[in-house]
């Protein structure tokens, strides 16, 4: 029996130039860059863990891997709305991590180092097919998807990949990335890397 579950909307850019090599080669190819940093975003439209409602609340999940990612070695840090209470911040917390099972338990033995958590205003916008989030001064970051000649209002989709958000990804263009936390800083406003958004339904 599910303890948890969280449906909601997500976004992510990264430093990789489009399309991200990560994806297509099941984590095993070298990023564009050497190393990856990524910023996946997360709004809980509905959900809750053990009784503690989570809607509306916002999460980031940060990462750096110094290679591909399959090589394990990441590093993870979490940003948390401000607006949870300690209990919603354990509770997202544990769903973020992987401790408390669902889709980011798979990507837990990768995982190196834990930097922590940080609270932070979190604004998550949508218009079409752009997408864009800011977490104070620590992380701003955008993307518009690509469009698709058979229906333009629709972009682009990748599916049955093994990304522990959704299978099914749309690809998108990040139009801006700043990352300035736990180490990981990173700023591209080229409208060349990579991004991707989804809708996303998760239990454990």
């Amino acid at each position: 029996m599910a303890t948890w579950q969280i449906t909601g909307q997500y976004m992510e850019t990264c430093n990789c130039a489009f399309l991200c090599p990560c994806i297509p080669s099941n984590l095993a190819a070298r990023p564009t860059e050497g190393d990856c940093k990524a910023a996946i975003t997360m709004r809980i439209d509905k959900g809750a863990k053990d009784g503690i409602k989570l809607d509306g609340l916002s999460f980031v999940v940060m990462m750096h891997s110094p290679g591909a990612m399959g090589e394990g070695n990441i590093t993870v840090g979490l940003i948390v709305d401000d607006a949870a209470t300690e209990h919603q911040v354990e509770a997202i917390s544990a769903i973020a991590t992987g401790s408390a099972g669902g889709p980011m338990a798979a990507l837990a033995p990768l995982v190196g180092r834990i930097a922590g958590v940080e609270r932070r205003p979190i604004r998550f916008e949508i218009e079409g097919l752009n997408r864009s989030m800011r977490a104070g001064e620590l992380l701003d970051q955008a993307c518009e998807g690509v469009a698709s000649v058979a229906d333009p209002n629709q972009a682009i989709c990748i599916d049955n990949t093994a990304h522990p958000v959704n299978s099914r990804l749309s690809l998108a263009k990040a139009k801006r990335s700043s990352f300035h936390v736990f180490g990981i800083d990173w700023d591209d406003a080229t409208g060349t890397r990579n991004g991707h958004f989804a809708p996303f339904a998760w239990t454990g």
